[in-house]
């Protein structure tokens, strides 16, 4: 197994520094048993354990001897983060004998605290290092996994559109022995794609559906649908500057999809999942779709475009009818999908919608276990009057209410009544730096998803 640079193993370590680990609760006691120039020092600087503090211990050189950090959750991954960036360059040994958990933590914290996107510009290296006795396997694959949100994510739409995504996702399957497929452009049409075709035919990027099945048929049974929108002006619709900028991050339901397909397969699940990912660029230019048109869809449903903004929910249908179709034991799907979502709950907690209790309970005690939090919203079915349309059988917009709530109503009209469903609608980005966290493209309910799907494969 081939460790992140962030990390080093214990047996290519030279000189180490131990690294102490408190909370606030057990500070007075391990304070208690330093020497008393350590104590001293630890005084002297106010430490007093807080989360996300960090003290730089003098050794008996004058340097560096040691560091002690606060955490706050030794089970909250992020507790952990602030380090790779607070304490001096060199290679860091965690001091005493922590707790197996705690030692999980630490290693996905310090990567997640060491990430950095260097694609286009001079990378640096590490400055700090975590020395490993044991590098978890689970774990480097969890932070592959996050990193790989954060790369799709963060890369610039010109080195990341639909063929680009169609790229890395044909690349995830082969590494993994998966059947991989792609349906392109006029294909769409021909296979009964209309939808799909119809928000990103105007694009010299041609639309497509990705299609990644991999798993032993006895095994359960997944369909995992991600929101690939490239990028989004807003169509004809067209978003204001500012609501355009970050628009490369529209492709963050297809980032999630990919990596927790690619973290299952990494870790051998016995399960078999379908990989379904819409691919567009929601263009503008003469073949557009409008305001006003009724299109066609995979369900014989037809829909008018109420708001050409509103198009990642248009092609989700298309993809949510044939993941249906492959007669799953549910459906979990991921998108970039409403503002109305981020003015609910931030940025940080991702709305969590489905049909099924059982399904979204499991997601929801997933995320409280593994410290990636979501929130259920309802599927408000009264609301389903904001998306009525007097020529077609529905709108796929119409009111300023309830955004999220409409959205998920209207992805709910493409999955077959009884077929459990979870739809998370995340924002997949931070606006600032925070330790762990940093600016730019993010992981939301990945490593939620994944302790879900890995505790139902078990049973």
């Amino acid at each position: 197994m081939k460790l992140p640079a962030c990390y080093l193993a214990a047996a290519d370590a030279g000189q180490t520094r131990p690294l102490h680990i408190v909370d606030r609760d057990g500070y007075a006691a391990w304070r208690t048993a330093q020497p008393a120039r350590v104590v001293a020092w630890l005084d002297a600087h106010g430490f007093d354990a807080a989360p996300a503090s960090s003290l730089v211990l003098p050794g008996d050189d004058g340097g560096p001897g040691a560091a002690v950090l606060g955490v706050g959750d030794r089970l909250d991954p992020c507790a952990y983060a602030h380090a790779p960036r607070a304490l001096a360059a060199g290679d860091w040994s965690p001091a005493g004998d922590p707790a197996a958990d705690t030692l999980r933590a630490l290693q996905l914290g310090w990567g997640l605290g060491s990430y950095t996107f260097d694609r286009y510009r001079t990378p640096k290296p590490p400055r700090a290092r975590l020395v490993l006795s044991e590098a978890d396997p689970e774990t480097v694959d969890l932070l592959a996994a996050t990193a790989r949100v954060r790369d799709l994510v963060n890369t610039p739409t010109q080195d990341m559109g639909p063929e680009q995504l169609e790229d890395v996702a044909g690349d995830i399957a082969r590494a993994h022995g998966a059947e991989f497929v792609a349906i392109t452009g006029g294909v769409l049409l021909e296979r009964n794609f209309p939808a799909i075709h119809a928000v990103g035919r105007a694009s010299h990027r041609a639309p497509r559906l990705l299609v990644l099945r991999w798993g032993d048929a006895a095994h359960p049974h997944v369909a995992i649908v991600g929101k690939g929108v490239c990028f989004d002006t807003g169509g004809l619709d067209l978003k204001p500057a500012d609501g355009m900028r970050n628009m490369k991050k529209d492709m963050g339901g297809a980032a999630h999809a990919i990596a927790l397909a690619e973290l299952v397969m990494a870790r051998k699940l016995p399960l078999r999942i379908t990989l379904l990912v819409p691919a567009v660029e929601n263009a503008i230019g003469p073949e557009a779709f409008r305001p006003g048109e009724v299109i066609s869809t995979r369900t014989g449903v037809s829909v008018e475009i109420d708001n050409t903004d509103a198009e990642g929910r248009v092609i989700l249908g298309d993809a949510l009818a044939y993941a249906a179709e492959h007669t799953p034991d549910f459906i979990l799907d991921f998108a970039t999908l409403t503002g109305a979502a981020r003015i609910a709950l931030g940025p940080d907690l991702p709305a969590l919608f489905s049909n099924d209790d059982a399904l979204a309970q499991a997601w929801l005690d997933a995320g409280m276990e593994v410290r990636d939090p979501l929130w259920r919203m309802p599927l408000w079915r009264p609301y389903l009057r904001y998306l009525t349309s007097k020529v077609a059988d529905l709108a796929n917009a119409g009111s300023k209410m309830a955004g999220s709530v409409t959205a998920a109503l209207y992805l709910e009209r493409f999955v077959p009544e009884g077929l459990p469903w979870a739809h998370l609608d995340t924002y997949a980005w931070n606006d600032t730096d925070r330790p762990g966290r940093p600016a730019g493209g993010e992981a939301l309910g990945l490593r939620a998803a994944y302790a879900m799907l890995k505790a139902r494969a078990g049973r």
